[in-house]
């Protein structure tokens, strides 16, 4: 069964079409009447929205996959360039992929508008600084790179500035955007269309728009690294031991991959620098 393709949801106002993300909600137009209760289970079934729009992105989503894992094989690198909430999710992902993937800080980077002081205070006006995306990636990105764009309403001057920058270079581009006509969605070479639709606060794109853009980000490494062999079964084989928690989690692995006891699995981490894959491999050379 082909699917059919749901209509473009338009609303035109005093002449200009209002992006998605910028439309009222009418589920929510009282939400200043309702109770507690009654605000806390809207803004949940709205979430749904957000995974049912990622699931309908797959098919894009696998693209882009498929686009970061080819770079990383021959050397490239991963960049998420983005403002404000966009920016912040992007410099979260590629802050998380070095601990859990055992992988070089600098494999996935991410760039948000304004800096690093950006993260924690916000600073809105750097998203219309075209020139400083142009920059800030013709710093970083080589050919063969991959360069993610995250904007919810795909206008961010910053963002497609970047994303223009970066095809000129002969990067591959991707698009994570909630809006399929955006400057953004028509300038990037892959683009990541999630459909979260009006919010539940007008205009707020960090609530649906961003929590489906932090889903397609865990996609897009995680996938990524597993298809570059960053993991076995689904274990984080590159895990490092930098603390307690993660020291008990090492040692499991090591026992469940070797099928030994904990004092054996123990053994063969000391005796290998606590490092997984030596560990394994030690084991199994020994057996």
């Amino acid at each position: 069964l082909v699917k059919k393709k749901k209509k473009k949801e338009k609303k035109i106002v005093g002449g200009i079409k209002m992006l998605k993300t910028e439309m009222r909600n009418p589920k929510s137009t009282h939400i200043d009447q309702m109770s507690t209760i009654e605000m806390v289970k809207l803004m949940s079934e709205e979430n749904y929205v957000a995974v049912k729009a990622v699931e309908d992105a797959c098919d894009d989503i696998a693209k882009a996959v498929d686009a970061i894992s080819a770079s990383m094989e021959q050397g490239g690198r991963l960049y998420y360039i983005g403002a404000g909430t966009s920016g912040r999710l992007g410099v979260l992902d590629a802050s998380e992929c070095p601990p859990t993937f055992g992988v070089p800080y600098d494999l996935v980077t991410g760039i948000i508008a304004g800096g690093y002081e950006c993260l924690v205070k916000a600073g809105e006006g750097g998203e219309d600084k075209r020139e400083n995306g142009i920059y800030d990636i013709e710093s970083r990105a080589v050919a063969g790179d991959v360069v993610v764009g995250i904007s919810a309403a795909g206008g961010a001057a910053y963002v497609v500035g970047a994303i223009e920058r970066a095809k000129e270079l002969g990067c591959v581009t991707v698009a994570v955007t909630s809006n399929d006509d955006s400057a953004l969605a028509k300038t990037a070479d892959i683009c990541i269309y999630t459909d979260t639709g009006a919010e539940i606060i007008t205009g707020s794109t960090r609530l649906k728009a961003g929590t489906a853009q932090k889903l397609v980000l865990n996609i897009l490494t995680t996938a990524s690294m597993v298809k570059t062999g960053k993991v076995y079964e689904n274990l984080m084989i590159n895990l490092s031991p930098t603390n307690e928690k993660l020291r008990r989690r090492v040692i499991s692995i090591v026992k469940d991959i070797c099928e030994v006891d904990e004092a054996k699995a123990v053994e063969l981490l000391e005796a290998n620098g606590w490092n997984i894959r030596a560990s394994v491999n030690a084991y199994k050379q020994g057996r």
